[in-house]
């Protein structure tokens, strides 16, 4: 819409009005900033219920009268029935929402949101598990070669990276661990808060924080490139079933793997507490050992092992099903690998809170 330099006060419509463009519309309507006195809309070539509704609320808002919206002959019947059937109604001009009924309808929108990311995830999750039952009792569909591919690829390949961050986190809380006890000449508890820490929270949840971040995007991105270039429709054309070849190898894989590295990165926060103690605090390495000996508890290790088969489910549940939402472009690949990140770390983290609040409650 512009306004007609020969003809003061008249804004000129024109194009196509039809529903698909009504955002479009919207958006240059809004940027009329003087209200005209006339609307030309002759030169509109599609109208539609849809178009026809904008225009007459824009009329109404502007306050212009009826005859001075002039359209072309084929448009003028659905334009009057349509101000005739909100001037009826009484929503020729309806009043703005308020602000709470906003942020009400903005809270219900990201609850029925969530409450349907959460029932796709588990009938997927019901599918996957019903596939798995159904695959273990024909050995010749299990997936060997690309389970061990995929452990070398989840687990190995993460290895150096979740040991560095665990030793030096181990560092960390060693030092900050000091800084309090130092008041108290307590600083031979650090080696009880590392121990406490990392067996039962912080070494499984790094790595599924990690995991979470680097397999959970790559399982996105390759499974929804796959499903860009109709492969998938592919292997279903074929016979094959796409949850037996890609998803059930990286769940495989994920499960078995995450508990291993999650047991390694505490033995390296494990190693950068006894660093900072030997370095900084004057406890000497057998000091640290022998202490670490006396506080460590077979149910505190066990608490954290019980969540990694957890983490690594829902880390490849959450990675593969981002990837077979992809919708075929380039831009839809970066948004279910983003989402995919974001989903599986916030899912982790809830989880694990749960669960400790649950271990604390029954007394572990």
């Amino acid at each position: 819409m512009k306004f007609d330099p020969e003809r003061p006060g008249c804004v000129v419509a024109g194009g196509d009005w039809r529903v698909d463009y009504l955002t479009a519309l919207e958006r240059r309507l809004k940027a009329v900033c003087e209200a005209p006195a006339v609307i030309d809309a002759r030169a509109i070539e599609h109208l539609d219920t849809a178009g026809a509704l904008l225009l007459v609320r824009a009329a109404t808002r502007w306050q212009i009268e009826p005859e001075a919206v002039v359209l072309d002959r084929r448009h003028q019947p659905l334009f009057d029935t349509v101000r005739e059937a909100l001037a009826r109604d009484g929503d020729l001009d309806p009043e703005p929402s308020a602000g709470w009924k906003l942020f009400l309808a903005g809270i219900g929108q990201a609850l029925a949101g969530f409450g349907g990311h959460l029932r796709l995830l588990l009938g997927f999750l019901g599918l996957v598990l019903s596939t798995l039952m159904a695959t273990l009792i024909r050995p010749r569909q299990w997936r060997v070669t690309a389970t061990v591919h995929h452990m070398q690829e989840t687990g190995l390949n993460a290895l150096p990276l979740v040991m560095l961050l665990s030793f030096l986190v181990g560092a960390v809380v060693a030092y900050l661990g000091a800084t309090v006890l130092r008041d108290f000449g307590a600083e031979l508890f650090v080696i009880d808060l590392i121990s406490y820490s990392f067996l039962r929270e912080f070494g499984v949840l790094l790595t599924a924080i990690l995991l979470a971040g680097r397999t959970a995007s790559a399982f996105t991105a390759q499974i929804g490139t796959m499903k860009s270039r109709e492969e998938i429709d592919a292997m279903r054309t074929l016979g094959l079933d796409p949850v037996v070849l890609l998803v059930l190898p990286r769940l495989l894989a994920l499960i078995v793997m995450l508990p291993i590295l999650a047991l390694l990165a505490t033995l390296a926060g494990f190693g950068g507490g006894l660093a900072v103690s030997a370095l900084s605090l004057d406890i000497s390495p057998d000091m640290f050992v022998h202490r670490l000996e006396q506080t460590l508890a077979l149910r505190h290790y066990l608490v954290g092992l019980a969540k990694a088969p957890v983490f690594a489910l829902i880390i490849a549940l959450v990675g593969c099903l981002e990837g077979f939402k992809v919708a075929g472009t380039a831009q839809s690949v970066g948004e279910r690998t983003t989402s995919a990140v974001v989903q599986s770390i916030a899912l982790v983290i809830v989880i694990d809170a749960l669960a400790a609040v649950f271990f604390m409650e029954i007394g572990w």
